[in-house]
């Protein structure tokens, strides 16, 4: 009798215990930022986790999301939030703010960046990431892209690393560059003493490596580790690691690099994700390592419209060295921490297959963005009419800031949405949904006018600034509202109509996506989802309200 009451305790505290261990588990979904979240950065202050990311020309810059499991991301705050921190104004989209740094340092964040066309790099500050962070203060010493802070504990001094041109500015073969380093004030935020070159080309020189960037360290059992991305951020990039025992070096590289890449990888295999690199490694809650990259997820070859993601993936220690994924097997969508999944009040869904109505009655999402600045003269809510744009001369095509809010877009698959009341006067004088890959590679779903009478149409962009038109459809002269939506298919985009909620009627389908990827545009930037009203280069005292801003992905690899 005793026996079996023993026995059976036993299997109780088991089963419980199980119970306790299934509750105890988190499925990390990549990407964990889904859309154009590229070159992130991450740094973990106690139980939490802060990660920027890359905006380049757009505004509000640099995007701080909190976490406590790494899953779960709620935007906060941004790091370039007012005017006069920073102007992009006359900067193409894919210029401004590249590859962003965060830091933390008794009880003071940093965040190094560099500004490609003005400012050059630069620092900013803040006792708390969701800010306000301070003006930046410019590093003119620090000559190159990609700078990352680095405090050393042990000794109470940091360091400033960034990716700089080739020895004596002499490379000897396209993409060579180096990895250089200063001590750095902290409290005085400048840098101290000498330029040391810690890497020179990347790994091994004689193999001519390209583009060694991205650069940080990190302590580990007495081993400074460098490590950085190498190849270019395309379907060559990947992350390399070198280590030693001074922070100067000398830097001896790990005989089994690169730690992380995609390429050499069968092209034909299912839901591919490429381009893999520019990564940060991070402590988890379960107390095991893990690594932020990115990467992309092409619908055909290199085409992609979603632009650089945020992914993770667990990374191990082997005698002393880290790997994440050496590029033997593709990463994997999804991966199960031994953690608590902590999810956090009124944050929108930022990974697998999501939907949300954004609605305009109170504040701007954080999240949205404009073009190079913010003109808070040319918008307002109400309840009644959501968000209502005053129409500006500057169009999209042009490098100034026009009527335009945008929502990145997120999945391949995916459906944007509004109500727009608007009620052309001219036919200069448009106002809807748009596409905007960048300012020669959009398409605008527009109501406007033609001959006097109301219409839809759909425009795709030139080289020349000019409009090319697509299609058209009358619309009601007696309709007050007109619902717009734009469906992204992989590689094509389908236009809808309707003047009445939900009977919606196609305008144009199977427009060419590839016109809006990465690989046909260039740059370093995704597809953005906007709101735009324009009166193309004349004067305007009209306005457009947008009632809301809907937006649903699904992409398949999360069935």
């Amino acid at each position: 009798m005793k026996k079996r009451i023993i026995t059976a305790f036993c299997a109780a505290l088991l089963a419980g215990m199980s119970q306790v261990s299934l509750a105890q588990t988190t499925t990390l979904v990549n990407p964990i930022m889904t859309g154009f979240y590229p070159d992130p950065s991450i740094v973990k202050v106690g139980s939490d986790y802060y990660l920027i990311n890359s905006t380049f020309s757009y505004f509000p810059g640099i995007p701080v999301l909190h976490s406590k499991d790494l899953k779960n991301w709620k935007q906060i705050g941004n790091v370039i939030d007012r005017p006069e921190q920073m102007d992009f104004m006359g900067e193409r989209m894919t210029r401004g703010l590249f590859a962003p740094g965060i830091s933390y340092s008794k009880g003071t964040f940093y965040i190094t960046c560099t500004d490609i066309d003005h400012d050059g790099n630069f620092v900013v500050t803040a006792k708390n990431p969701a800010g306000p962070w301070s003006n930046p203060v410019k590093l003119p010493e620090v000559k190159g892209i990609d700078p990352s802070l680095y405090f050393d504990e042990s000794t109470d001094k940091a360091y400033i690393l960034y990716n700089s041109d080739a020895p004596d500015r002499k490379p000897l073969y396209p993409g060579h560059r180096t990895i250089r380093m200063y001590e750095f004030d902290a409290k005085n935020l400048k840098v101290l003493g000498e330029e040391k070159q810690l890497v020179n080309g990347g790994v091994d020189l004689s193999k001519k490596p390209v583009w060694i960037e991205g650069p940080h360290i990190m302590k580990r059992n007495n081993w400074y580790y460098l490590y950085a991305a190498e190849g270019g951020t395309s379907v060559n990039h990947s992350e390399v690691v070198l280590r030693s025992k001074d922070v100067w070096g000398p830097y001896v590289p790990y005989e089994g690099n690169p730690i992380l890449t995609q390429r050499g990888l069968p092209a034909d295999r299912k839901d591919p994700i490429t381009s893999a690199g520019h990564a940060q490694f991070v402590e988890g809650p379960d107390g095991k390592w893990y690594s932020i990259f990115l990467a992309v997820r092409p619908y055909e070859g290199n085409y992609y419209n979603t632009g650089r993601e945020t992914f993770i993936a667990p990374l191990t220690w082997t005698n002393d060295w880290p790997m994440i994924e050496h590029g033997e097997k593709p990463i994997a969508y999804s991966y199960v921490g031994n953690f608590k999944e902590v999810k956090q009040k009124d944050a929108r869904p930022q990974n697998g297959n999501f939907a949300y109505t954004i609605n305009f009655d109170k504040t701007l999402d954080p999240a949205l963005l404009f073009l190079r600045t913010r003109d808070d003269k040319s918008f307002s809510f109400s309840k009644a009419n959501g968000l209502t744009m005053k129409l500006k001369p500057e169009t999209i095509s042009e490098a100034g800031n026009p009527a335009f809010i945008g929502k990145r877009q997120q999945h391949l698959n995916c459906s944007a949405e509004t109500a727009l009341d608007f009620t052309a006067k001219s036919a200069d004088e448009k106002a809807g949904l748009v596409i905007f890959q960048d300012e020669k590679h959009f398409y605008f779903l527009a109501k406007s006018t033609d001959q006097g009478k109301p219409v839809v149409q759909l425009f795709k962009s030139t080289n020349d600034k000019n409009l090319e038109l697509l299609a058209q459809t009358p619309v009601a002269a007696d309709a007050k509202k007109v619902m717009l939506r734009i469906d992204a298919k992989g590689d094509a985009y389908d236009f809808y109509v309707a003047d009445k909620p939900n009977d919606w009627k196609l305008l144009k389908d199977r427009i060419d996506g590839k016109f809006l990827s990465t690989q046909v545009a260039g740059g370093f930037i995704g597809c953005v989802f906007g709101m735009y009203a324009t009166s193309s280069g004349s004067n305007s005292d009209n306005s457009a309200s947008f009632n809301y801003l809907r937006y649903s992905g699904n992409d398949p690899m999360y069935k």
